[in-house]
This record gives structure tokens, sequence and C-alpha cells, in this order.
């Protein structure tokens, strides 16, 4: 009985190693017993593989492959960016004369005033403000010498003293006949701008920088 008993096991074992050893790829783990059980199949973001076919039939399952399965963020969501997700924030004040008011007062840029953001602001600036605005803020763009808009405001006059904040909400929003700029310009680039038209108000006259490119801010200008 025992001799039956042990040659049966070699036998079994004989098989087992045949099986098993039936591959020419040395990376092969050779047969596997149920191996959905322990290696899961890749599994690609946004896809939605469906139900088994098996069960809801080649048609259904193909159609729910194909659909999206992604959802929108959910409201009031924000992206984060890492480096500049300061821009990435949703803006605080209304469209309202109220939020306009309030951006005057309390809104201030989170970028440094510096040589290179000036420039950039000034590229913008010329891609979308002169049509308007003129080279040099004057209200004198091509749209008001042909006489479709007139009264452009000068930012070297009647705007001189307009805070940041209300320079922002604007282009943010819009105002009168100027409409939004928020969908073609980045919020870093609104306030790029924002720091060449400060360079406007004051006639085009550039601050003065360090040794590192950032405007030196007078005890005067601290206070206003």
């Amino acid at each position: 009985m025992r001799h039956k008993i042990t040659l049966y096991t070699a036998t079994l074992m004989i098989a087992v190693a045949m099986v098993t050893s039936c591959t020419t790829d040395p990376n092969s783990p050779g047969v596997e017993y149920m191996p959905d059980m322990y290696r899961s199949p890749a599994v690609e973001a946004y896809v939605d593989y469906g139900e088994d076919p098996y069960y809801v039939t080649e048609e259904v399952a193909s159609e729910q492959r194909h659909t999206m399965s992604a959802r929108k963020p959910v409201a009031g969501s924000i992206a984060f960016k890492g480096e500049g997700k300061e821009f990435g924030l949703p803006y605080a004040y209304a469209n309202t004369l109220e939020g306009y008011e309030l951006a005057g007062a309390e809104l201030k840029s989170p970028l440094p005033t510096t040589a290179s953001n000036i420039e950039a602001g000034a590229a913008n600036f010329e891609l979308m403000c002169t049509h308007c605005h003129g080279l040099e803020g004057k209200g004198d763009g091509a749209i008001s010498r042909n006489g479709h808009i007139m009264g452009i405001p000068d930012f070297s006059n009647k705007l001189k003293d307009l805070p940041e904040g209300n320079i922002y909400h604007t282009l943010m929003y819009g105002k009168g006949l100027m409409g939004s700029h928020a969908s073609q310009i980045s919020q870093k680039g609104l306030w790029q701008i924002v720091q060449y038209v400060q360079v406007l108000q004051k006639g085009g006259q550039m601050p003065t920088f360090d040794s590192k490119g950032v405007a030196i801010v007078t005890e005067t200008e601290n206070n206003d």
C-alpha cells in the first residue's frame, strides 16, 4: 500500500514538473492556477471597461468601454498647479459695482514689480489693448481714431490714480464697452498688464530697479 502511495506521489510530481516547464519563455511563470486572483489587469485612467460581456453582451460592454468615466470636478474645486498656484485660485470679487469698489480698496498684486514682468505686460498690452488704448495708453488706438469708440480715457491723465485692484477687476470682467480678457490671458498675464499700465499712469516712466531687477519702492509709494 505504501509503495502505491509513493509511486502515485512521484508520478504526480513528475506530471506537475512537466506541465510547468512546457514553455520556451524564460520570463514566463509557467501554467498559473487562477491567475486573476493575484495578477491584476492594467487599468487605464479615464476609461470605463464596462461590465463582463458574458453577462451583458459584447454590444453593451463595447458601448460602456467607449463612454468616458471621468466626472467633472465638484463645483468650487481648485486645481493644484505647483509653482504659481496662487494664480489658479477663484477670483473673490463679484462682477458688481460693489465688487469693483472692494477690489480697488483691497486687491493687491501677488507679483513683485520687476523689469521682466513689466516687459511681459507690455507685450500683452500691445497685442490685446492698443487697438483701443493706443501704444502709450492715451486712448488713441485705431478703433478710437476711426471713430468707432470715442472718449477712451488716458491712463496718464483721467486714470492716473486708478488703483491696481480696479485695473485688474476691469481686465477680469470688463467695464463699459470693454470686454473681459480673462479667457484670453492668464491671471499672471493680467497682473503683468496691470504693472505695465502703472508705468503708463506715470507717463511711461519706468521705476528704479535693484541689481536683481526688482523695483525699488520709495517711502512715499509705500504710504500710498
